[in-house]
């Protein structure tokens, strides 16, 4: 080979001559995957029951509305009775607790979608609306799924079933996941449906590449032809995209919050397959990666997304007396007359819960800033109530019975020392994995501060709670031993990966009494107050 033939093949990142065979590309391409055999099914099944016990034993418990369950659990309760949410009377948790809901006639004003509700109405369908059960059902149900989904997402990207069997663990006991799974909220829905999308881009990613790699390579090991080697081929069938647009329109339905995942998952999808056609010797990659890949996932992606998006509204779109069902027809319009009325009473119906949100500011006693989320500064009780000697099983002089959506500390922390480390790993090595756990916690975190007067929580972390996972069992997989040799200098990283593990778990049985609710003595609970902005 010349000395011009050899550059020019580097300048191109050609493999050498007589290598186009699918074997070499699917390995530049899509890089190898240890066999994972049984063990890749078990752990992550293990996980989800672990996860599961936690999350479903004593579910009804406290038989209560807690929190904002006074909200999205009446409106459950009605849009499964009317196909709306509808208005209620002063003072109604006590009747809907006792089994004897009394919704109005009136159509209420909300302003979240309706998917999150109509899975807690699925719940209360299956085991009624009269125990805590019924109404958490789904919410424990999502949750413990999403910790079988955080152990598969694991696997995938770190190629390893101890690091996915790591991944599901820290979900888990996770107290953040735990309470939000235990209590009828719309967050945990949130949380799965990202998480599901994300998983099935991530997937698409292998998929994809592995289809570039059949489309370039030939039988007898020769070169391409010269027009492939020019911009690639189009691969306009991706399932998983697909896959993915379900997902994160489902997200959408559940809370508008996943917008911003939607748009930083399309560019992070089109980004990965700009890499691919680099990495696979297209001269004009950039220009085929925004065309052949982008338009493409676009087209995939977000029609299917809108739709799904859509289709949530269903019992909004076939009622006639849903807020803002007849807007249209008290408001014609010859400007935008063209569109039918239902769309147009549901984009004023969107219009106007945007405002709502965008002057949403009103104080409250749990409210918290962005920038307190990373070192969990101020989580919110969800519920707490104090007993005497005697009283409900109290043996102590003075008891309480509190829920606080506190993450294990110890683990949240650590993900957010983490994340110093995972920014090193993608701008130093340009680690693909790096990225994309910095780019989902940028969708759910940095939007926020766009809003500096709005009221904000704790919980809005939770969609990308997972991916605080992923960076600490990143971290981890950087310094635990790959292959089956673990030489000496190895053992003493698996003995603090080890204890640091048991540690983390240690601290989940501590704090699991403040994250179910079970009866504790004030003293106890004043032992789990390590900072004075829990309490």
């Amino acid at each position: 080979m010349t000395t011009a033939s050899a550059q020019k093949q580097r300048r191109w990142i050609l493999p050498p001559q007589g290598a186009f065979g699918i074997r070499v590309l699917m390995d530049r391409l899509v890089g190898s995957v240890h066999r994972r055999g049984i063990w890749g099914l078990i752990v992550p099944l293990v996980m989800m029951v672990l996860g599961g016990v936690l999350r479903f034993t004593h579910l009804s418990h406290p038989q209560l509305l807690i929190f904002d369950e006074t909200y999205y659990v009446k409106d459950a309760y009605t849009m499964m009775h009317s196909g709306y949410e509808l208005e209620w009377g002063d003072d109604p948790n006590q009747a809907f607790v006792d089994g004897h809901p009394e919704p109005e006639d009136s159509a209420s004003f909300v302003v979240h979608p309706p998917l999150g509700k109509w899975l807690i109405a699925g719940g209360m369908w299956l085991f009624g609306t009269e125990n805590g059960l019924g109404w958490r059902f789904s919410a424990a149900l999502f949750g413990t799924l999403a910790v079988l989904l955080c152990a598969l997402v694991a696997q995938k990207m770190f190629s390893s079933v101890l690091l996915g069997g790591v991944a599901g663990l820290l979900a888990a006991v996770d107290g953040h996941q735990i309470v939000m799974s235990r209590t009828g909220l719309l967050d945990i829905f949130l949380m799965f449906f990202l998480l599901a999308g994300f998983y099935a881009l991530l997937l698409d990613r292998f998929h994809g590449r592995a289809k570039l790699a059949r489309a370039l390579a030939t039988a007898d090991g020769l070169r391409p032809a010269a027009h492939l080697l020019a911009y690639g081929p189009w691969l306009w069938w991706r399932p998983w995209r697909l896959m993915a647009g379900l997902m994160l329109g489902a997200a959408a339905g559940v809370k508008w919050s996943a917008l911003s995942f939607i748009a930083i998952f399309g560019l992070m999808t089109v980004l990965w397959d700009i890499s691919a056609r680099r990495r696979a010797g297209i001269r004009h990659w950039f220009i085929a990666g925004i065309l052949r890949d982008g338009v493409p996932a676009f087209l995939l992606i977000i029609p299917t997304a809108a739709v799904t998006y859509l289709a949530s509204w269903t019992g909004w779109l076939l009622s006639t007396d849903a807020r803002y069902r007849q807007w249209a027809v008290d408001n014609p319009s010859e400007t935008w007359g063209w569109i039918p009325n239902v769309f147009r009473s549901l984009g004023e119906y969107h219009r106007a819960a945007f405002t709502f949100h965008e002057g949403l500011g009103s104080s409250h006693g749990w409210e918290s800033s962005p920038w307190s989320w990373l070192f969990a500064g101020r989580p919110v009780l969800f519920f707490y109530e104090s007993r005497s000697n005697g009283e409900y099983g109290c043996a102590s002089e003075n008891c309480v019975q509190a829920i606080t959506d506190l993450p294990n500390p110890i683990m949240w922390w650590a993900a957010t020392l983490s994340l110093l480390v995972v920014l090193f790993y993608w701008i130093g090595a340009r680690d693909w994995r790096a990225g994309a756990i910095l780019t989902a916690l940028a969708a759910g975190f940095l939007p926020w501060f766009a809003y500096p007067e709005r009221t904000m929580f704790f919980f809005y972390t939770l969609p990308f709670a997972p991916f605080m996972i992923l960076s600490l069992v990143y971290v981890l997989g950087r310094f635990l031993p790959t292959d089956g040799h673990v030489p000496w200098h190895s053992r003493r990283v698996l003995w603090i990966a080890g204890l640091f593990l048991a540690l983390v778990v240690a601290v989940s049985a501590f704090f699991l009494p403040v994250w179910t609710g079970e009866m504790i003595t004030y003293e106890n609970w004043r032992n789990h107050l390590w900072i004075p902005s829990w309490g």
